[in-house]
C-alpha cells in the first residue's frame, strides 16, 4: 500500500510533499485508501459543523490512524481537545502506542523555517 502524508486545512497551504485536503470527508477517504505516514490536522474548517474534532472522533471510532499525527490548529482550545482525545485513545489501546502524536499550532499566514522543519523531518 502506498504511503502518503496528508495536511487537513482549508486556509493554509500544505508543506511540500503533502496531499492537501480541505474537508474531513476527503481526509477519511485517504485514511481508508492509503497508509498515512504523517497526518496533520486543523480544527476550524469552512464547514463549521464538520470540523477537526469530529474527524478525530470518526478516526477513533473507525480505528483509522497514521504513523504520525500532528494537530496544527491555531484554535488552542479545540486543538488541545483533539490532541487529548487522541492521547486518550492511545492510552485506551484504541490507537497504536507506536503512533507519534504532537500538538504544534501553526500561525495562519507565515510558517517560520524551524516550524516547517517538523514536516520535513517526518517524511
Amino acid at each position: 500500500m502506498e504511503k502518503i502524508s496528508v495536511f487537513l486545512d482549508d486556509y493554509r497551504s500544505a508543506p511540500d510533499g503533502y496531499v492537501l485536503v480541505e474537508t474531513i470527508d476527503e481526509c477519511i477517504e485517504l485514511l481508508k485508501k492509503f497508509k498515512i505516514e504523517h497526518l496533520s490536522l486543523d480544527h476550524d474548517l469552512l464547514d463549521r459543523t464538520r470540523n477537526g474534532f469530529m474527524l478525530v472522533q470518526m478516526m477513533i471510532k473507525e480505528k483509522l490512524f497514521a504513523n504520525r499525527i500532528t494537530v496544527h490548529s491555531a484554535n488552542s482550545g479545540a486543538g488541545k481537545a483533539m490532541y487529548n482525545s487522541l492521547k486518550q485513545a492511545q492510552h485506551d489501546s484504541i490507537m497504536p502506542h507506536s503512533t507519534i502524536l504532537s500538538l504544534r499550532p501553526l500561525p495562519l499566514k507565515f510558517f517560520p523555517p524551524r516550524v516547517l522543519q517538523h514536516y520535513l523531518e517526518v517524511q
